[in-house]
């Protein structure tokens, strides 16, 4: 870790806001200073300080009010995901009395600077369902919206143009949205359009236009624009057609331009488009695999859209691309300690058939001079559900697994939307053993393809990628050395018959309800704790917290006392539990590195590395 780091300034109004951090520190102090100057910065809030004192500790939601005389931000000193609202006074430096508890830290200001809209969670079911407006010295807030549905989470975003703020509700397979003027605090909720199956939608605004991210009669996704007045879908045209081999994921709209969020064979990707022309043009790159999304753009008017890029190889940065020149500048490079060289290391990226035909994408890094000898200890990470992607990411941390001749392998296996919303589909309810069978048929590519053995070949995944480690640990325990199980989600049906779980009902269509015979006996024929068995399980290590908010702690701690009583080998098995975290694990840097450790030494310990 560098003696000291700092993000990227973010310029908003007449301030450019950026975060510092010391190598002994495990949280971020906030500063800013004048757009004028480089000098006179500004120490905004020293999060270490706050930490002060707790076992658990996790700040979120930071927002600057829009005359940049406020911050709202929550914190949560027990890992159960319950923030309190506190709102910091810039100028005088004092926390405002207003206080608001047991709130999540999803924080949006009205343009008044003095009004909040918060979302508050189901106290039971921990589901998303209300939203509040709060006013600076109030005695009470207004309820501004509540779901009666608890298969649906609410969740707040205020546009770009600063005109809007929006509802968001959703479901696995449907959301609707509602828009709030941000310029009337008395202003209510308006709806775009009725909820319905399997249609999603997503709003934004250009500030004189909606834009809408819609899959109807699109399974990818198109893009359409209605009026401001006739925001409805008799109102919609369209803008960007679907595409069979281009996924839509999102859309920032500027001033005058759009910039779409997409996927294609696998790779992220930016189209930015001239919201006059329609003239598009994509922001390339030449790696093999990595990761490029939108990053911190609070200008509406801005002339350049700043991006994030990173891969296996190359540390977190910070571009900007010029919408005149189409030319792109380095911002900010995150620093690597010790004698880091992205020339070192080589990653690949290379497709797998598995056992039904399907091409399932595969990405690994190794050091170097990495021979296929078949001896080689192999790292196979993967996730596969609710279509999210877990894209090439930099760990300065994993360097140290590679120095040590570990290949790191990431499998892009059905159930996330790598190859768009069919690779979603075809790992979900009815199908999700695809998932199971896809991270299988890669495991057993590299060994056939002489990268490793079964003695050297390691897998790891967390929540619902913990469920795949259990689900693999079962269908294929030859074929691993090794598990690392991280907060996982292992006890299937039992969870998904209870809907006074948290987040039970929300997950009815990811997984299937099984109060219906049909999915009943689907999800209990892969649910990792009713299908352990007596034979040989590989070593395992399984990690849970006592504050889980996501998966109760009790999951991972029935199933380790299952496999204990089964099992009929002699290898690990142990099962660590975290009395100060939740889902997420440790929340200070310094913590959560001690926890990477430890799982590191599970794995090296397992191939007798002493050093």
């Amino acid at each position: 870790i560098p003696a000291v780091e700092e993000t990227a300034p973010v310029k908003f109004g007449d301030y450019v806001y950026y975060e510092r951090q010391t190598r002994d520190q495990d949280f971020p102090a906030y500063y800013r200073r004048s757009v004028n100057s480089k000098d006179g910065e500004e120490l905004l809030l020293d999060a270490n300080e706050l930490a002060a004192g707790h076992d658990y500790f996790s700040l979120g939601g930071f927002s600057v009010s829009p005359d940049q005389k406020r911050i709202a931000f929550g914190i949560d000193t027990v890992g159960r995901r319950f923030y309190t609202l506190h709102i910091l006074d810039i100028e005088s430096g004092e926390m405002i009395s207003d206080r608001v508890a047991d709130i999540t830290p999803v924080f949006v200001w009205a343009n008044d600077s003095n009004t909040i809209y918060y979302v508050k969670q189901n106290p039971q079911t921990l589901t998303y369902e209300k939203v509040y407006r709060h006013a600076i010295g109030s005695a009470g807030d207004e309820l501004i919206y509540a779901e009666p549905d608890q298969t649906f989470t609410v969740t707040l975003q205020k546009s770009l143009s600063q005109k809007f703020i929006y509802i968001n509700i959703n479901s696995t397979v449907a959301n609707e949205v509602y828009f709030i003027d941000a310029g009337d605090i008395k202003a209510q909720p308006t709806l775009i359009e009725p909820r319905e199956r399997d249609h999603e939608y997503y709003v934004t605004d250009g500030g004189d236009r909606f834009y809408i991210h819609t899959n109807k009669d699109a399974l990818n996704f198109k893009l359409m624009e209605a009026p401001l007045d006739n925001p409805g879908m008799s109102g919609w045209t369209p803008l960007i057609e679907h595409r069979d081999d281009v996924l839509l994921m999102g859309v920032t709209a500027f001033a005058d331009y759009l910039v779409l969020g997409e996927r294609a064979n696998g790779l992220t990707r930016l189209n930015i488009v001239d919201r006059k022309s329609g003239e598009q043009f994509l922001v390339g790159f030449d790696e093999p695999a990595y990761t490029v999304e939108t990053a911190a753009n609070m200008e509406f008017a801005s002339p350049v859209l700043r991006y994030a890029y990173e891969s296996f190889t190359r540390p977190p940065s910070i571009y900007e691309d010029s919408f005149d020149t189409r030319e792109s500048v380095l911002i900010k490079q995150a620093e690597v300690g010790g004698d880091f060289d992205p020339d070192h290391y080589q990653s690949e990226r290379f497709f797998v058939t598995a056992r039904d035909g399907a091409r399932v994408p595969v990405e690994m890094v190794y050091r170097k001079g990495m021979e296929k000898n078949g001896q080689n200890p192999v790292w196979q990470y993967g996730y596969g559900s609710y279509g999210s992607v877990y894209d090439p990411w930099f760990s300065s941390s994993r360097l140290s697994m590679l120095d040590r001749g570990f290949i790191f392998v990431l499998a892009h296996i059905r159930g996330g939307s790598e190859m768009g919303q069919s690779w979603y589909f075809d790992g979900r309810q009815l199908t999700k053993k695809n998932t199971f069978t896809d991270f299988i048929d890669v495991g057993r590519y590299l060994v056939e393809a002489g990268y490793t053995s079964p003695e050297h070949l390691y897998a790891e995944g967390g929540s619902a990628g913990g469920l795949l480690m259990g689900a693999v640990s079962n269908m294929a325990p030859e074929l691993y050395n090794g598990i690392n199980a991280g907060v996982a989600f292992v006890d299937v049906v039992t969870t998904m018959l209870d809907d006074s779980i948290p987040l039970t009902a929300l997950e009815w269509d990811e997984w299937g309800n099984p109060a219906n015979e049909t999915f009943y006996e689907y999800i209990l024929s892969y649910s990792p704790y009713d299908q352990v068995e007596a034979k040989d399980y590989p070593h395992m290590l399984l990690t849970t917290g006592l504050h889980d908010s996501q998966v109760q702690y009790w999951e991972p701690a029935k199933w380790a006392a299952k496999l204990r009583e089964l099992k009929t080998d002699n290898n690990v098995l142990l099962l660590k539990t975290d009395m100060a975290a939740g889902h997420g694990g440790k929340a200070g840097r310094l913590q959560a590195l001690r926890d990477v450790a430890f799982e590191y030494a599970f794995f090296l310990d397992l191939e007798g590395i002493t050093q």
